[in-house]
Order: C-alpha cells, then sequence, then structure tokens
C-alpha cells in the first residue's frame, strides 16, 4: 500500500459487503500518515488492521469507526454512503481514528485496556489526549459531548469506578437510555487532562503505560473532586 510500511502495519480489506475500491489509496495513506505521526514519539506497534465497508454500522457523524481488538489487531469500518464520510476522508479524521486504535494496541501491549469503569475511562481518555496532543487538534466532538452539569450528575463514586461489571455500551455509547451519549469520552478526556496538568512532562511511555489508578488518583483533585 501506498506510503505503508507492511513490514509493520499489515492491512487487509473485508470487501465482501462492500467495494473500497475508489478510496483505498486515500485510506492507506491516511493510516500511513498515522503512522507516521506515532512514530515521531513511540515506535509504532506492529498491527493487522481490517478495513471494511459496512453501511449503517459507523459513528454517524463522521461515516467510520475503529475497534482495537488486542495488542495486535484493530478494525476500521467505513460507510462511503455516509454523507459525512467525504469529509472525514478529507480532513484528518480518519488518521486521528487510527491514531486512537492504535494507542489502545499499544495499551493493550503494555498495561491492559482494562476490565473496571475505571480503567475503561482512563484507556479512551488517554487515547483521546493522545491523539489530541499528536496532531494539535481539539477534542473529538464524542469526547466534548457532555456539558459540565450533567458530568457532574453522572460523576461515578469510588465503587462505581472500580467495578469490573459496567454497562460498557451505556457508559461510552449511551445504549439503554441510561447515560447521555458518549458520557464515558468526555468523562475519560477530562480526567486524563486533569492528569496530564497534574503531570508536566510526562513521557511519551507513560502516556501508554501509566497505571490508571495513578490518573483516577490526579482527577479526584480536579474533575472528580469538581467538574468545573
Amino acid at each position: 500500500m501506498p506510503g505503508c510500511d507492511r513490514t509493520n502495519w499489515q492491512l487487509h480489506w473485508l470487501e465482501a459487503e462492500g467495494d473500497l475500491g475508489p478510496w483505498r489509496a486515500r485510506i492507506a495513506s491516511e493510516i500511513a500518515a498515522a503512522r507516521l505521526a506515532i512514530a515521531t514519539v513511540l515506535p509504532p506497534p506492529r498491527v493487522d488492521i481490517l478495513i471494511q465497508h459496512l453501511a449503517g454500522r459507523v459513528i454517524e457523524e463522521i461515516g467510520m469507526a475503529g475497534h482495537a481488538y488486542r495488542r495486535g489487531l484493530f478494525g476500521l469500518t467505513l460507510d462511503p454512503g455516509n454523507p459525512h464520510f467525504a469529509e472525514s476522508l478529507a480532513n484528518g479524521t480518519l488518521r486521528r481514528q487510527v491514531a486512537h486504535e492504535a494507542h489502545h494496541c499499544l495499551r493493550m501491549a503494555a498495561v491492559g485496556y482494562g476490565r473496571t469503569l475505571g480503567e475503561a475511562l482512563v484507556s479512551e481518555g488517554l487515547a483521546g489526549c493522545f491523539v489530541s496532543h499528536l496532531f494539535g487538534t481539539p477534542p473529538e466532538p464524542w469526547e466534548r459531548a457532555v456539558a459540565c452539569e450533567t458530568l457532574r450528575a453522572f460523576r461515578p463514586d469510588p465503587a462505581a469506578l472500580s467495578a469490573a461489571g459496567y454497562d460498557h455500551a451505556g457508559w461510552f455509547f449511551g445504549a439503554g437510555g441510561r447515560y447521555p451519549r458518549w458520557l464515558g469520552y468526555t468523562l475519560g478526556y477530562r480526567i486524563v487532562g486533569d492528569w496530564l496538568a497534574a503531570t508536566p512532562g510526562a513521557t511519551a511511555e507513560a502516556w501508554v503505560g501509566v497505571p490508571a489508578g495513578d490518573v483516577l488518583d490526579a482527577a479526584r483533585a480536579g474533575m472528580l473532586a469538581d467538574i468545573r
């Protein structure tokens, strides 16, 4: 693929349910751009990347979605028929999605994504802040989707943060209607923001391998104490 080091990142095109031919070169170029950006701060992980065309199985607002499966595998789901897909391909959204998922793979290899709500909030917040740092971009829509008063109303207590049986789809996607859509992404971004403010000069390795407890401890003096 153009611009992609295939010894490190292997692209696998799944097109039984839709052809990606007209966009392949641009998709590969955006993936390569993400890898080069990551390489400026950390060795990129060795990964396989599944790229599939599935109509309607994406974040509606951007026409694409990512998912990290394990340390060496993440996937990208794309819907060229979505009205926002072309813009997302042109404005850097895809490369940011790739960097977000690659960060998950790096963290999975270091300390794991986590099994509790607190660990998931930290892993998502770290990936989001990593992308903002890497590309100099503002939070994504899902990382600024919930107002401060709503974050305050849904602020998890220590028992909730340590719960392994938490409702991931509810906290992060709003499934079931109990929590606002994207609550977990916004909350995680704020939590990690407090950790970064309390940890000036954090190394790139720390952005990947910091224990979730350290991040949550820093946040207890900030966002978790009082959402401003």
